[in-house]
């Protein structure tokens, strides 16, 4: 049997434990090693995945040296500096969504992931779904025609815990970063082309973070791109991309096990994937493969994607006037 990557993860909350349980179909990766700031969180995580190692601090998982590769799994105004540190103990790291706060912070990273030539990628794993990518496929054959337009939604009513992750601006929350980063990736994904304007509209909380996010973009192409976020209200969470000959339906878009092919006066054509995961496997495996392979970088999120995300979310915080305490 060959080499096969170790995993690490940092945290054990409710992600973790989604990205441990997908785990059961990775065949190029194990899980090694978790680390949580409390030992007995840790080693009751460790026992419920079959974890081999648990350790009670950040630190001690970073000087595993048998760890090849770090999953953060913490929340996001804390990745930053928990990226750093993994990156600074000559750790690969895979970091969950949104991998920072800002652009600022996200270059920063990708430095030091140069200079010591790991591998670093933001744990986006939308784009790797199959269902996501046979709609890439519909698209590229020409199904559909030009794309015209894309629509994406996401919205659901979230914990109201005011001091909370969703709902305190000193963790960063919000509907933007939290959820609003999904059907941007998939407008980008499907747009194909550079940005040439947006207009960001949204609403706020009483603890000042954005309630609902509103956007519409112009791309240089001619394509148009319409996204709603919301942590209040529950949207139907669908993704469609336009085009001159028929349409696509993406049905809960960021986790799809669907794409729905609906050509003009034709039946429609349904893809269905029966995975019996929710799909943190395809990324994982495919972090694990690009380990093995000493890539420092993935073909499907390349850092200049997060970056560029980064970047527009940067845009629209911009214009919605929202600033996070700490920045």
């Amino acid at each position: 049997m060959g080499k096969k990557i170790k995993w690490g993860i940092m945290g054990a909350g409710s992600i973790a434990g989604k990205f441990a349980t997908d785990f059961t179909l990775v065949t190029q990766g194990e899980l090694y090693a978790v680390g949580s700031r409390n030992l007995e969180t840790a080693q009751y995580f460790a026992v419920q995945y079959g974890i081999p190692k648990a350790y009670g601090s950040y630190t001690d998982l970073l000087n595993d040296a048998a760890v090849d590769v770090i999953y953060i799994a913490t929340p996001h105004n804390f990745h930053f500096e928990q990226a750093m540190r993994c990156l600074q103990h000559n750790k690969n790291v895979l970091c969950e969504k949104p991998v920072t706060v800002n652009a600022f912070q996200l270059k920063q990273l990708m430095a030091e992931a140069r200079k010591r030539k790991l591998f670093f990628m933001e744990a986006m794993w939308t784009p790797f779904l199959p269902a996501i990518l046979k709609a890439q496929q519909w698209i590229a054959e020409g199904k559909i025609g030009e794309v015209q337009l894309i629509q994406a939604n996401f919205g659901q009513v979230g914990n109201q815990d005011s001091k909370g992750r969703l709902l305190n601006p000193d963790l960063a929350g919000g509907a933007l970063l939290d959820i609003g980063i999904y059907p941007l990736t998939i407008i980008e994904m499907f747009a194909q082309s550079e940005l040439e304007s947006l207009d960001a509209r949204a609403s706020f909380t009483e603890t000042g973070v954005d309630e609902s996010v509103v956007v519409q973009m112009h791309y240089k192409n001619g394509v148009k791109g319409q996204m709603a976020s919301h942590i209040r209200s529950q949207l139907v969470n669908d993704a469609f991309i336009y085009g001159t000959k028929g349409y696509i339906q993406i049905p809960q878009f960021w986790m799809s096990k669907q794409a729905i092919l609906k050509l003009n006066g034709l039946e429609p054509e349904v893809f269905s994937d029966s995975t019996v995961t929710m799909g943190y496997n395809f990324e994982t495996e495919a972090v694990s493969n690009d380990l093995l392979a000493g890539s420092t970088e993935n073909d499907i999120m390349p850092l200049e994607r997060s970056l560029k995300m980064m970047r527009l979310m940067d845009t629209i915080r911009k214009q919605i006037a929202l600033i996070y305490p700490f920045e």
